[in-house]
């Protein structure tokens, strides 16, 4: 380690680092600062240390995740050489049925383009066999220790800053001195806390409680009711900021997204006539779940979340407001891994070049905050409904470039576009005057029924 001063501490030859979490933002930064190193003729060491095994169905192996991937990120890793197998896509979303109390509607893809896919995180859900599918945290991982990072299944319970690195302790009683240790933990509140003890002005991110779950069913019944489309629903209940149906193999995903869901939330939404229709109508839902979980999702980026020699990344420092996860994993692994290998792993070098990365997913994220606040409205709002459900009916027998409200709506609930420019498309005139009329001249046609 070359350490000239305490302002430029940098990456030399045979330097060692500790990437405490093997999911999409550890390996994405693996990843990338093996290549930046390569490139760059450095000799570095890797170590990723992973309690899960990804490779097992179940909670065992799971990350907890929607498991939604937008095609143009798809494409982004295809250029930057991680091109996903067919065996890791369950299926490919060709479109989405927007559900509401008076009806449902079909948004075709835009552009004719398969924008989104989905996969599991790990293997699929609790009693899964299928040998033939990959799962996605894993399928990244390996690729990592197939260009030369170091996987140890292990999980960490102590970190300690000395002169001239980080010691970190394991459970299994390893202790090992690192040059760079890179927290991608995702929001393991215990494993977050030891952060504190490297740099004490961390604030952890501020979470919410969601809820996933897996319904198996038979595929020719899957095809029959879900197709290749996702189902979201903009439904007036507490809590509920919009839930989804996403197919995936022999499996249908539910994720609620909101505030606190809870059991009560759940079963509410379960048992909304919206939902109930979606499913073969002799298939009980309540008795058909065998994986369910309440994850906590990250709703507000953590606060001093680098250091001299730490900095920590996707969930654990910031990601993408209810969406698109990965999609923050792949943009804070690669900016911190260019940080550390070209510039430095000093404070200094993360707040010029890492913090201005984060520092834009942060403010797209207030822009999302606003987006779904109007969602909450539209969702109490019989009128507003009414007008946008005859909107994006509509917009469905006019030429893509013509869809403004659908393709709003489509990259608001897969996470195709940052929210900047979902905003920017929402207040173009021509939308808000179309969308002005259909509410009006829809509430008119009702009252006259």
């Amino acid at each position: 380690m070359a350490d000239n001063n305490l302002n430029n501490l940098v990456l030399e030859d045979g330097s060692n680092i500790a990437v405490i979490g093997g999911g999409p933002a550890g390996s994405f930064f693996s990843y990338f600062a093996l290549d930046f190193a390569q490139r760059y003729d450095l000799n570095i060491n890797i170590d990723i240390i992973e309690p899960k095994d990804f490779n097992c169905a179940g909670p065992a192996g799971c990350n907890h995740c929607g498991g939604i991937v937008s095609e143009s990120l798809i494409q982004l890793l295809s250029t930057e050489g991680i091109v996903l197998p067919s065996t890791v896509i369950r299926r490919g979303i060709k479109s989405y049925s927007m559900h509401f109390e008076l009806g449902d509607t079909t948004i075709e893809t835009p552009f004719q383009e398969q924008r989104i896919a989905s996969m599991f995180r790990g293997i699929g859900p609790r009693g899964n066999v299928n040998e033939e599918q990959l799962s996605f945290d894993n399928y990244l991982m390996e690729l990592c220790v197939h260009n030369g990072a170091s996987l140890i299944t292990d999980r960490i319970v102590d970190l300690n800053r000395v002169s001239d690195g980080i010691i970190v302790k394991t459970k299994n009683g390893t202790e090992k001195k690192y040059d760079l240790v890179v927290g991608a933990a995702g929001l393991n509140l215990k494993t977050l806390q030891l952060f504190k003890k490297l740099i004490p002005s961390f604030i952890p991110p501020v979470t919410t409680k969601t809820y996933i779950c897996e319904f198996q069913l038979e595929s020719a019944l899957i095809d029959k009711y879900f197709g290749n489309s996702m189902h979201v629903f903009l439904l007036n209940l507490p809590n509920i900021k919009f839930g989804a149906l996403i197919p995936k193999g022999k499996y249908v995903t539910l994720v609620l997204l909101g505030s606190n869901i809870n059991k009560e939330i759940v079963s509410n939404f379960l048992n909304s006539d919206s939902v109930r229709k979606c499913f073969p109508p002799e298939i009980n839902i309540n008795e058909i779940i065998p994986c369910q979980c309440y994850p906590l999702i990250n709703v507000k980026e953590a606060k001093s979340a680098f250091s001299d020699r730490v900095i920590l990344i996707g969930d654990s420092s910031t990601s993408k407001l209810y969406k698109n996860g990965i999609g923050a994993a792949y943009i804070t692994g690669k900016a911190a891994a260019k940080t550390a290998i070209f510039n430095g792993i000093n404070k200094s070098s993360f707040k010029k070049d890492f913090k201005p990365v984060s520092k834009n997913l942060n403010l797209d994220n207030r822009i999302g905050k606003f987006i779904f606040f109007a969602t909450t409205i539209i969702q109490k709002s019989s009128i507003l409904k009414r007008g946008i459900f005859r909107m994006v009916i509509k917009e469905q027998k006019k030429p893509d470039y013509k869809r403004l409200l659908s393709s709003v709506l489509w990259d608001t609930f897969t996470g195709s576009a940052p929210y900047k420019d979902i905003f920017k498309r929402l207040i173009y005139p021509l939308l808000l005057v179309n969308l002005i009329w259909n509410i009006i001249y829809g509430n008119l046609k009702k009252d006259k029924k």
